[in-house]
């Protein structure tokens, strides 16, 4: 399986690069890629949510009448759930949910992304390019010459590039990342993939380990 390397202005350079079926051409699994992306927005959560519940309340504790006698039911102090400013019962409490996911279930998860995204035409390999400054006017024409304008595209870089990231950094629908940085939701959430050529082969032996 091998993919055509496109240069910044989204001319076919003649090059190809070679895509091992193990990370691009597998059977997807969904339930893997599921969990990997429940556990990517679970640990979006801040989890910060409180509520006081009766113990926590600021009132008097006073007994508000006479435990029997009065025809109606037994209740004690005005912190009671049952009356308006109460306590509440069970009431959420600060939590980390995070949870832990096996390093084979996520790269399976990326790899069946990525094999479906392949079948969808929805990668795309281009040559390695940066800019001296940040110029997001730059980024938008190569991102308009691929083919990209209004869509959302994730850009993958083979490493750190400051320039490159700020001159995308304002544009709504697209997201640069390092080959390392990279989860199941994120291309998931991408609507077409753009690898840059020397980042292939470092995401594939990530993916392969």
């Amino acid at each position: 399986m091998e993919l055509t390397v496109f240069n910044i202005k989204g001319e076919d350079t003649g090059k190809k690069v070679q895509l091992d079926d193990s990370v691009f051409g597998i059977e997807p699994n969904q339930h893997a890629v599921y969990l990997e992306v429940k556990q990517y927005l679970a640990a979006q959560r801040q989890g910060t949510h409180k509520s006081k519940e009766r113990s926590e309340i600021t009132a008097s504790t006073k007994k508000l009448k006479k435990q029997k006698g009065s025809g109606s039911a037994r209740y004690g102090d005005i912190k009671s759930p049952t009356f308006k400013g109460g306590g509440r019962v069970f009431g959420p409490k600060p939590r980390d949910y995070r949870f832990k996911l096996n390093k084979a279930v996520k790269r399976l998860a990326k790899k069946s992304v990525l094999s479906q995204k392949m079948r969808d035409n929805s990668i795309k390999v281009v040559e390695s390019f940066s800019f001296e400054t940040p110029k997001t006017k730059e980024f938008i024409t190569i991102n308009n010459a691929l083919g990209f304008e209004g869509k959302k595209s994730l850009y993958i870089l083979p490493e750190a590039n400051q320039n490159v990231y700020l001159s995308s950094r304002n544009l709504p629908k697209t997201k640069v990342l390092t080959y390392n940085e990279i989860s199941s939701y994120d291309l998931m959430n991408a609507g077409d993939i753009v690898f840059i050529d020397s980042a292939v082969e470092k995401f594939t032996e990530i993916l392969k380990k």
